[in-house]
């Protein structure tokens, strides 16, 4: 065999994000590009902001001696000085520098943090729906995942199930917020909760439970609603971020992690997150890209065009019959499914020619994600399509 049984396995079971995906260019060769609705991948239809252009150019213009040689594998100084006072401005202790390490993206920074932290057969907490790579990104560093649904009606945190789950080999939490495939933001009132829930399991088992925050949409809120420090509510917690979604640049693979200067033992963790940054293979994060977002840590995308996108679908999908929570941020809907099989749903959209991914592929069946992070026109042009869908499942708009 060519392939390990473990990933022969792995891959039965992977994305259904990326299936639906495949199967949306399988579509666009029989019927066009403006015939399919594609909604299965948060990759970002904005450009990059003006100041990344400009930067860019300057950088190509004045080369700097150097620029492209080996580095710190932590990432240049100048460049984690800057994200420690981006962060400092909202953290209730200043972070250094020093607490930061450039990686490979948000999923580059996850495997580094999960490296660091977990001993085998370890437990790490998700809180369904999930983003499905972080069962594999565990398993890859020997860690269990452990499911912990959120309220199903509102998708906010379960302290209850979440102390239930608890446990002499949980290390870890995972966080995201807000949420993929939700959108849902936890309100820092839950998050302070979950700090001294946290706090005081830590003290009774006697070990620490380290929070990993996973921020890639932190910066797309909508409505006035804050995303919370994590710092500012948990003792024991790190984030893992990226600019894909803020300075829309997913295909550069540019991120960071970044440790709450409050956090015990804080040295040494990052010493073992920045030894995992090279063993792992990534080394460092592209250099190129770390002088670039250097100096964009206050710039981003216009949010208001995300904000415009959800008012738009949001309200059609609502008038037309499907349930769902409306979003604060990110720029996902998550709806119910109109029937249990939310895979035969999602099979049934395809004849429509719209291109949906099940929550099964979430840990959350019976509900169906859609990424609206595309045109605008191609938004208006899916309406059609949605409202024989809805006719096809007989869906009626609430009195």
């Amino acid at each position: 065999m060519s392939v390990a049984i473990k990933v022969s396995s792995c891959i039965e079971r992977s994305s259904w994000i990326r299936k639906m995906f495949e199967e949306g260019a399988r579509l666009r060769s029989l019927h066009g590009d403006d015939k399919v609705f594609d909604f299965t991948l948060g990759n970002p239809s904005t450009e990059p902001p003006a100041d990344f252009r400009a930067e860019l150019l300057r950088l190509a213009s004045q080369p700097q001696a150097g620029m492209h040689r080996y580095m710190n594998n932590a990432g240049y100084e100048e460049t984690r000085a800057a994200v420690a006072a981006h962060l400092s401005r909202r953290s209730p202790r200043p972070v250094a520098a020093r607490h930061i390490i450039m990686t490979c993206g948000a999923g580059g920074g996850l495997n580094v943090i999960l490296k660091t932290l977990l001993n085998p057969g370890e437990e790490v907490i998700i809180l369904a729906p999930y983003f499905v790579e972080y069962k594999f990104y565990i398993d890859n560093h020997g860690g269990v995942s452990r499911e912990v649904w959120t309220d199903r009606d509102t998708f906010q945190l379960d302290l209850a199930a979440i102390e239930k789950a608890i446990g002499p080999m949980t290390r870890a939490l995972i966080l995201n917020s807000p949420n993929n495939p939700t959108g849902v933001i936890y309100p820092r009132e839950a998050l302070t909760a979950l700090g001294a829930l946290l706090a005081r399991k830590e003290a009774e088992l006697d070990r620490q439970i380290t929070v990993i925050s996973d921020e890639p949409y932190a910066r797309l809120a909508y409505d006035g609603h804050e995303v919370p420090c994590i710092f500012s509510c948990i003792k024991n917690s790190v984030v893992a971020t990226s600019h894909s979604k803020d300075l829309a640049l997913p295909g550069e693979r540019i991120g960071y992690l970044a440790a709450n200067p409050a956090m015990d033992e804080v040295d040494r963790f990052i010493e073992g997150a920045i030894f995992c940054n090279r063993v792992l293979g990534f080394v460092n994060a592209p250099a190129l890209m770390q002088r670039l977002v250097a100096k964009l840590q206050e710039s981003g995308v216009d949010i208001a065009e995300y904000q415009r996108k959800r008012d738009l679908l949001y309200r059609h999908l609502s008038g037309l019959g499907f349930r769902m929570v409306k979003p604060d941020g990110a720029f996902y809907l998550f709806p119910q499914s109109p029937v249990a099989d939310d895979v035969a749903f999602v099979q049934a959209a395809l004849r429509h020619n719209l291109l949906l991914v099940p929550g099964t592929g979430f840990g959350a069946p019976g509900f169906f994600r859609i990424a609206y992070c595309v045109e605008e026109a191609a938004i208006r042009r899916s309406f059609p399509a949605w409202a024989a869908l809805a006719a096809e499942f007989a869906l009626k708009a609430a009195e």
